[in-house]
């Protein structure tokens, strides 16, 4: 049996030493990258070879790779890397790892070509100045052979370690059983579907209400997937914290129920979450935790490795034992474990850690979406980028050294862009070229500045300098999909000030390619509907498979009940106040218990909150406010006793409603008092016609299928389980619609009063 890795892999693995250290990063985009390979490649002469296809052996170890180029006529074969800065200030360990690369492919290409000796170059291309530097040494083909040979076999005894785990991990997920005696309603069909899908090569879309056990259910046919289909990974996506932990306790589960079972899992949080030195720069000069981290990883991966669930906890009680960061000691686990816990952006981010390996080291990878109705927005967030003039004018009034005159001229282009705008906010239909210029002028000087400051730069440089990042990384790949928007307000002195944004609005484009690139990927909600809306914003490959569960929950649970006798359009909100809370309070007399109260904004639910404690101070309630922390979010829930009563009010879109459980008496009953449209705004009003221009459905793609998707998830917290009874009131005429009626789940029997 042999173990196959990449050239890169390989001398990541071995050759990495010393000191964590981020200095000379963010380096160029990956696009940059490729434009910078391509240029180097197109001054070489005429035979110049690039992307050499190569490949050896060593023992049991496969090694094989492309390298960049080889000029037989030199007999010179070239590592090319891009980069901005100063070059000299590159850490030494980086340099090593590049040379330790070229020396791989240097042995690959002299045993493939019998040659006795060759010329190994590092190529660096400044991608500002297009300046080329050239490292160079000669190589005899008997010191490459060693030099593979040391490497090859540090790596094979780990290698054969993984090699073991993973027979013993698919042996004992073949014999694998469901952890429980039984399947819920409608869990074992959404189980099948999901080993189908994978099986077959497709990614699939499912909707299936809460309380069919969806985790568990999408998670344990991959599993038993793995070995058959040849799993790399499995990676479980989730929008928040309490879907991390609900695919961690599944994990739990499965383990529980086969203790025997060779499976390692990991969970990913995000770096502020895991850093234990808030503020330090991310190098040995900064960080104790980055110093030596290369050399103390091999001891902590090893420990890490004799723990079959790694949530957050265990890895940064591993990092703390071996001295090394706990972020980055997850993102190096992350290449070993068989399930991966994670948010969604490890994958769809245009920077994705998961989306990356997968690509580099060839990964045949399942995913599951959990929420999936989350990725529509979650993607547009990540694929946009603002920039706010009045952070460049802070920065104007004490410049950095030696950035005083980028700064002006990035200021002088801004201005250019919004001093003849009229409106306080337009959209135009290209970018602007001067001004991008002149802002990765800047943001190349801060590069210097991050490379030549071992303490760190001020937060507000950082700040400026990441957003600035961002906004150039998404102007290479802005097309229709997107809108750049300037928004203007006037300043001290009537100075106008400009904010601009490269706003995502189909995120298709790039969340596609991500989907087509896994074995399988599964979204699940219990809103996903209408099918083609989520298809046509996602970029779902054109022979998706969709599967409606069944739900297990019947008519008779729910009592819905439509209130068309009042409005709650915003010119009507306060003739709606009394209306609401006479429904409250009715409903509350006639079956006192625990019940949520749902509002479009802090300043409605507020308005009612307080008409409803003057007219009945006998009904105890609570409210959400905003901005609360983790600390107050749990009091809140708290507050659903079981047998309590009361009514808690919160913001539909919010917090509380989705991804909370409250079984049984905990919670009996929602008042719904919005249909949850997104506010009429010149943004949403350019997203509407974004939207009509590229699916002719501008209303609905904006308005209607988000709103009524949080009002479904909102409802969704009444019935938990199959024992469980409640009442929602759905209040505005317009759930009366029939339009709006047909987006309701098919279980629903709305009664319209």
């Amino acid at each position: 049996m042999s173990y196959r890795v990449a050239v890169r892999a390989l001398c990541e693995f071995t050759a990495k030493v010393g000191d964590l250290d981020l200095r000379f990063t963010p380096s160029p985009t990956a696009q940059e990258g490729i434009a910078g390979h391509r240029r180097v490649v197109a001054r070489r002469a005429p035979g110049y070879e690039a992307e050499v296809a190569l490949e050896g052996h060593f023992a049991s170890l496969h090694v094989c790779g492309r390298a960049d180029g080889y000029d037989p006529a030199a007999n010179r074969l070239e590592e090319i890397k891009t980069h901005r800065g100063d070059l000299s200030r590159q850490p030494d360990n980086h340099r090593q790892l590049h040379w330790a690369q070229a020396r791989i492919y240097g042995w690959l290409l002299c045993q493939q070509r019998s040659l006795e000796a060759i010329n190994l170059a590092l190529v660096y291309l400044d991608v500002d100045s297009e300046q080329e530097t050239l490292v160079e040494a000669r190589h005899s083909a008997a010191e490459l052979e060693q030099f593979f040979n040391r490497h090859c076999e540090v790596f094979l005894h780990w290698a054969e370690q993984q090699m073991q785990r993973q027979a013993l991990r698919n042996s004992g997920l073949q014999a694998l059983t469901f952890p429980h005696a039984a399947f819920r309603r409608g869990q074992r069909e959404l189980a099948e579907t999901v080993y189908k899908a994978v099986s077959t090569g497709r990614c699939l879309m499912a909707q299936a209400t809460t309380g069919i056990g969806k985790t568990l259910g999408t998670l344990f046919p991959l599993l038993k997937a793995m070995a058959p289909q040849q799993l790399d990974k499995v990676l479980f996506l989730t929008a928040k914290t309490p879907g991390r932990a609900l695919a961690l306790d599944a994990v739990q589960q499965v383990m529980r129920h086969s203790p025997q079972l060779v499976l390692r899992s990991l969970e990913l949080v995000a770096r502020d979450k895991a850093c234990e030195y808030p503020g330090s720069a991310c190098h040995g000069e900064g960080c104790p935790l980055a110093k030596g981290f290369y050399d103390r990883l091999p001891a902590a991966r090893e420990a890490a490795m004799h723990i079959a669930v790694l949530d957050k906890a265990q890895v940064r009680e591993v990092a703390l034992t071996h001295q090394v960061c706990p972020y980055y000691l997850g993102q190096e686990l992350a290449r070993w474990v068989d399930v991966v816990v994670a948010d969604y952006n490890y994958y769809f981010d245009q920077t994705a850690l998961l989306f990356g390996l997968a690509q580099t080291q060839q990964w045949r990878l399942a995913v599951l979406v959990d929420e999936a109705h989350n990725l529509v927005d979650r993607a547009r967030q990540m694929y946009s980028a603002s920039l706010d003039q009045w952070q460049l004018q802070a920065l104007r009034k004490a410049p950095p050294a030696g950035m005083a005159s980028a700064l002006q001229t990035l200021n002088r282009q801004w201005n250019a862009l919004h001093k003849e705008q009229s409106a306080p906010y337009c959209v135009a239909s290209e970018l602007p070229q001067a001004f991008l210029k002149a802002l990765q002028r800047c943001v190349g000087l801060i590069q210097d500045k991050m490379n030549q400051t071992p303490e760190g730069l001020e937060p507000e440089l950082m700040q400026f300098f990441f957003s600035a990042v961002q906004f150039i990384r998404l102007s290479e790949v802005f097309d229709e999909h997107f809108l750049f928007d300037i928004s203007k307000r006037e300043g001290a002195g009537r100075r106008s000030m400009a904010t601009l944004c490269l706003r995502n609005v189909v995120p298709a484009p790039l969340v596609g390619p991500r989907l087509a690139a896994a074995r399988s990927v599964t979204l699940f909600s219990a809103t996903l509907s209408p099918r083609r809306y989520y298809a046509d914003l996602l970029g779902m490959p054109a022979d998706h498979a969709w599967l409606e569960v069944d739900s297990p929950f019947s008519a008779e649970q729910l009592q819905v009940r439509v209130i068309r006798s009042v409005s709650t359009r915003y010119q009507h909100r306060q003739a709606s106040l009394a209306p609401i809370v006479a429904l409250i309070a009715e409903q509350y007399a006639a079956q006192p218990g625990n019940y949520l109260a749902f509002f479009s904004s802090f300043d409605y639910l507020q308005q009612v909150a307080q008409l409803l404690a003057q007219a009945h101070p006998q009904i105890v309630q609570w409210s959400q406010t905003s901005g609360m922390d983790e600390a107050q979010r749990e009091a809140f829930l708290a507050r659903f006793a079981e047998g309590g009563s009361g009514v808690g009010f919160a913001v539909l879109g919010g917090a509380f409603a989705e991804g909370v459980d409250l079984p049984g008496s905990r919670l009996i009953g929602a008042f719904v008092a919005t249909l949850g449209l997104p506010q009429v705004n010149p943004v949403n009003e350019q997203l509407k016609q974004r939207m009509a221009r590229l699916f002719s459905a501008g209303f609905d793609y904006t308005y209607l299928y988000p709103g009524v998707q949080k009002v479904i998830q909102a409802a969704g917290r009444v019935i938990r389980g199959t024992e469980d009874r409640g009442t929602l009131l759905l209040i505005d005429d317009r759930f009366a619609e029939a339009k709006v009626q047909g987006l309701f789940p098919a279980w629903w029997a709305p009664q319209n009063k």
